[in-house]
């Protein structure tokens, strides 16, 4: 082997130890007759002394060739140090080395490998390779296996068998494009990448596997931000024979084991709240309950005053900022400016002192008196010393600019406290969502989801008040996780295409196979997926993924580094039977 140690793990108990290192130039300092060189590896980092008095003339001289990043291989002896460092785990002991070789010459990088470097993000993605070589990236990798592992120990553990299953599949539609693969042999045919295993996980279920998972890959062709990839991980799960408690119940477990063996944190059972609930009390079904800062619905309080902007609103809905009551007009006004643009949306704002002496000052101070105003503060939960901020207009709507402006506010305040855990589980989701562009139902998750059984006579009278089987778990504001208990007989599920809006040919093209494996003895079933990569990132602490994620692609769905998409050659596309227009 290239070492007999690596570069984290020598220590004073090593001294007077012939050893052989091998790694990366991290720097070096040359004094003229003396040069240190700290030798890096995915362990740590060593310091190796070369001696103009104890060093061969030959070893001496190499020495001051050594660039950054250059590949070498040492061999010396484990000597004490005298100027010790107490902040790293080899800082007792230095390598007085007696043998230099280069394995391999590096160029200047374009961007220096340290924890906090020089390089911005489109530089560090097109060399993501040295990048990695970076502590913040290669920790969040290794972050990210210590994770993965867990969890496949904890499934396995609870008898879970990990299946794989295929990426070349039939387009289905389940929410998002799918990528599709040409198929040379079947010319005019193309299989697509999978959004996720749904249908197989279910069809593992009919093949009596009773527990399955598997850390899998997924594919989506939709719009990036910094939270979502084209490609992304699942920890996709299924159960048989359970019912919608035993699936929360085994994922809460699984949960809770992460956090305690990543974090340190023990968390007791978690929250459960309905959808409706969520959606009244923060405006989104993906509630970040580190903080307060719940809706106040204000219609009763504030529409009977002459008041046209409120009088006309179908909601008018407030939330407490807690110790804002200091707020400058200044940064009233700019908060009035933020929930004004495009990607908010509201028409404008009002907003009220909470005064410490227990009296109010409002923007509508002309319509609404103090004991209006006190009423909002008591709805909305405001105390002396804070500020209510009040949205109007459709309900839907407002309730979602209501909700950016909650987070946006908690940011500012620093009430997002990564280094804080609050999970809960969102349950009671609607089964189908109307889409206007289409004037046809939508299945909110997907098309196999179960409804609950005491709302099935709905689906032919009031299909939207219709309540799915099925749950979402939320982590910190972000959905970490969902599934539901499947549809699992034939009539149950071809009503259910019925309500989407397929034709029985359009079904039978699409999932026949599934619905004909519905025929031979499928047992009760559901499971879920959690979304690997955003996970990971909660767990470390950040909110966007792609640190944790190996070679990830940009915002517009490029590999920079290996520049892909590209174009591919004629004869290629000719043998695929394909002409680009």
């Amino acid at each position: 082997m290239y070492r007999s140690h690596n570069c984290g793990e020598l220590n004073a108990s090593h001294i007077n130890t012939e050893v052989t290192l091998a790694g990366w130039v991290q720097k070096s300092r040359d004094k003229g007759f003396m040069n240190w060189v700290d030798l890096r590896d995915r362990y740590g980092i060593t310091q190796l002394i070369f001696d103009e008095g104890r060093s061969e003339k030959s070893v001496f001289e190499l020495a001051k060739t050594l660039g950054r990043e250059f590949v070498i291989q040492v061999k010396g002896t484990v000597i004490e140090r005298e100027a010790k460092n107490k902040n790293m785990t080899t800082g007792e002991i230095e390598i007085l080395v007696t043998e230099l070789n280069i394995l391999n010459a590096s160029l200047t990088p374009p961007f220096t490998i340290e924890d906090e470097t020089d390089g911005g993000e489109d530089i560090r993605m097109k060399y993501r390779y040295l990048d990695i070589r970076r502590n913040p990236v290669k920790n969040s990798l290794l972050f990210r296996h210590k994770v993965a592992m867990e969890v496949r120990k904890y499934l396995s553990d609870l008898d879970f068998c990990e299946v794989e299953t295929p990426y070349l599949i039939k387009s289905t539609p389940e929410g998002a494009r799918d990528f599709v693969v040409p198929s040379r042999m079947n010319e005019g045919q193309f299989y697509a990448l999978p959004q996720s295993p749904q249908t197989f996980k279910q069809l593992l279920m009919v093949g009596g596997m009773d527990k399955y998972f598997q850390i899998v890959k997924c594919f989506r062709d939709e719009d990036l931000r910094a939270d979502r990839q084209p490609e992304f991980t699942q920890i996709d799960c299924e159960m048989a024979f359970v019912e919608q408690e035993d699936i929360l119940n085994v994922f809460e477990g699984l949960t809770r084991h992460l956090l305690k063996e990543i974090k340190g944190i023990e968390v007791e059972k978690f929250p459960r709240i309905t959808y409706e609930y969520a959606m009244k009390t923060y405006g989104n079904d993906k509630p970040d309950i580190r903080f307060g800062m719940e809706f106040g619905e204000l219609n009763e309080v504030a529409q009977h005053r002459e008041f046209p902007v409120f009088n006309a609103a179908e909601l008018v809905v407030g939330i407490a900022v807690p110790n804002a009551g200091n707020y400058t007009r200044k940064e009233i006004d700019g908060l009035i400016d933020w929930v004004k643009r495009p990607q908010v949306g509201a028409s404008g704002m009002v907003y009220v002192k909470c005064n410490d002496d227990g009296t109010y000052k409002s923007s509508v101070d002309k319509f609404y008196d103090q004991d209006d105003l006190g009423q909002w503060a008591k709805i909305t939960g405001a105390k002396a010393g804070d500020m209510i901020f009040v949205l109007s207009g459709p309900a839907d709507k407002t309730r979602g600019q209501l909700s950016a402006l909650r987070m946006e506010l908690a940011t500012r305040l620093g009430l997002r406290n990564p280094a804080e855990f609050a999970p809960l589980w969102v349950v009671d989701f609607p089964l189908l969502e109307f889409d206007e562009e289409s004037g046809r139902y939508h299945a909110m998750h997907h098309p196999f989801t179960s409804p609950k059984p005491e709302d099935m006579h709905l689906l032919e009278t009031n299909p939207g008040k219709v309540r799915a089987n099925a749950y979402d778990m939320v982590l910190n504001g972000n959905e970490i996780g969902g599934g539901s208990i499947r549809i699992h007989d034939k009539a149950t599920q071809q009503l259910m295409f019925k309500y989407l809006g397929f034709t029985e040919e359009e079904a039978k093209a699409q999932f026949g196979f599934l619905m004909d494996a519905f025929q031979f003895g499928a047992p009760p079933h559901g499971g879920l997926a959690f979304g690997l990569d955003r996970l990971v990132a909660i767990l470390g602490g950040q909110e966007t993924i792609r640190d944790f994620i190996a070679f990830p692609k940009n915002n517009s769905g490029r590999d920079v580094m290996i520049d892909a998409p590209s174009a591919i050659d004629d004869s290629q596309l000719k043998e695929l039977h394909i002409k680009l227009v």
